[in-house]
């Protein structure tokens, strides 16, 4: 069974797959197209950072960021070792019910072009293409969805 709770991201296990994370990304895109979090970052208190986990072992991450006009889906990231398993999923979800309790009524997300199953589980999970957002600047490899809550 897969838990899904909310973590600080200094957690050790958490830090490792943060960590996997940003070299990923780091290896797909170019510098100026990468938008992760930094770490630090992660424990502004405008942030709820979850992890998934199947006994003591962290699968994944994922991060609601709270803005004034809507909720942004941050960090997802799944150990190549856990995906396939139901991980993403997981938190995706409850990043989408933490997001409600939060009275936020649009999810939003910016992903890589190139990450084509993360694109499938948003579109799965209700998320459609939209424009550019936030501070984000334009981006080649940027891709950018949204989902009503």
């Amino acid at each position: 069974m897969i838990f899904v709770e909310r973590t600080d991201p200094r957690h050790p296990q958490a830090m490792a797959l943060l960590k996997q994370s940003h070299a990923l990304m780091q290896s797909l895109f170019p510098p100026e197209d990468n938008f992760y979090l930094d770490i630090d970052d992660l424990v502004a208190p405008n942030i709820h950072f979850f992890t998934a986990r199947q006994g003591e072992e962290m699968m994944g991450t994922g991060a609601l960021l709270v803005t004034p006009d809507y909720g942004e889906v941050k960090s997802m990231f799944v150990s190549e070792a856990a995906r396939g398993k139901g991980a993403a999923a997981a938190l995706l979800r409850q990043i989408e019910d933490t997001a409600r309790e939060e009275g936020l009524s649009m999810l939003k997300l910016e992903t890589g072009n190139a990450l084509h199953a993360a694109h499938r589980l948003y579109v799965r999970h209700g998320f459609s293409d939209c424009g550019i957002f936030g501070n984000y600047e334009t981006a080649k490899s940027a891709a950018f969805m949204e989902k009503a809550l």
